[in-house]
């Protein structure tokens, strides 16, 4: 079975977490969401940028690389300001990119150009491109594949972009019947 490394911080986009999550979860891909705050104690809720709470499954640091095919990082500008500072995550987006799949949607691309994992082609949240400031940017796509690295706009598309992991990861077959299941047909 696929499975994916999905890590959250305080302040990301909780569209985004929940509908990829949704989405590779119905194309029978394992989601492992792990958070990186040492304060969250037990209760492993991580409150996203509306004040909406998801629960972690798992600290990052109990995370193991080779357990995962994919590492997906949702937006929200918080979010990705804790994710690109946080060291672990810099150093796991190097070694999936060096062997696996790494993704990131809306703001995360500047984690990604952080770790120096960006693609030369990407897509990000419009207002997110000045900041990321890297030459490749495609504006007028959803999704954008660049070898191992997929990224996405933000939260309009975050059911494109799961069903395209879905697609890459499980097969086109998988990520047609999720889409037919869903009544998706913008995607």
């Amino acid at each position: 079975m696929a499975s994916v490394l999905l890590p959250l911080a305080a302040g990301f986009e909780e569209l985004e977490a929940v509908a990829l999550i949704d989405v590779m979860r119905r194309g029978g891909i394992e989601v492992r969401i792990a958070y990186i705050d040492d304060s969250l104690g037990h209760g492993k809720v991580v409150i996203g940028t509306n004040g909406i709470g998801v629960k972690a499954d798992t600290h990052l640091k109990n995370v193991i690389s080779e357990d995962f095919d994919m590492m997906v990082l949702p937006g929200g500008w918080d979010g990705t300001y804790g994710l690109a500072e946080n060291a672990r995550v810099i150093t796991m987006l190097q070694e999936f990119k060096a062997n696996k799949i790494v993704g990131a949607m809306c703001a995360a691309p500047y984690a990604l150009k952080k770790a120096g994992v960006l693609g030369n082609d990407y897509t990000c949240y419009p207002g997110a491109k000045d900041e990321i400031d890297h030459p490749g940017y495609r504006e007028d796509m959803k999704v954008v594949t660049d070898g191992n690295v997929m990224t996405s706009q933000g939260p309009g598309t975050a059911v494109c972009f799961g069903l395209a992991i879905v697609e890459r990861l499980v097969g086109k077959e998988s990520m047609q019947a999720v889409k037919d299941g869903m009544l998706l047909d913008y995607c």
